[in-house]
């Protein structure tokens, strides 16, 4: 599944490089004539570019055939249930569970985060522990520099202080 959309993400890189390269006047463009002694020739856009797009929407197709396929951990149903709530209604079911796997990857790289906070902390203190035998521990002192980083703000309630 992470191969299709990392071919389809390459892709549309690759294809929007190509279509600036096309373009290789550096002036502005104006709707007023230029006079000029040199006799420009524009080059219609090369067969190359057309033959990505149509990979880049193969790749696309490819992609929500295995979205269909996939079951996200955070369930569809309650995926739903918050868009309705915030005002998105869709009547396609990929497209919630292409939300579902945006939040997925979200936590995902939010909890990645504060593991690696944590590491860090961790590694000024001795442990007695061998690396394979070691657990951690989600705490707050970990999850707020990591949400921070992604701009969500967390403090405790002023009656925990």
């Amino acid at each position: 599944m992470a191969d299709g959309s990392q071919t389809v993400v390459s892709n549309l890189v690759q294809t929007k490089a190509n279509t600036s390269s096309v373009s290789t006047n550096s002036q502005p463009q104006t709707s007023q004539p230029t006079t000029s002694n040199t006799s420009t020739t524009t080059t219609p856009a090369t067969p190359q570019v057309d033959t990505k797009v149509r990979n880049a929407g193969a790749s696309l197709a490819e992609f929500l055939t295995q979205l269909d396929d996939y079951t996200p951990t955070i369930p569809d149903a309650v995926t739903a249930f918050y868009l309705n709530r915030s005002g998105f209604d869709s009547t396609d079911p990929r497209v919630v569970r292409m939300i579902s796997l945006a939040a997925q990857k979200f936590v995902s790289d939010i909890a990645n985060d504060a593991l690696q906070h944590c590491k860090m902390r961790g590694s000024g203190q001795s442990s007695r522990k061998s690396g394979k035998d070691k657990r951690y521990t989600l705490t707050m002192e970990d999850l707020t520099p990591a949400l921070s980083e992604y701009g969500v703000t967390v403090r405790k309630p002023p009656y925990f202080i």
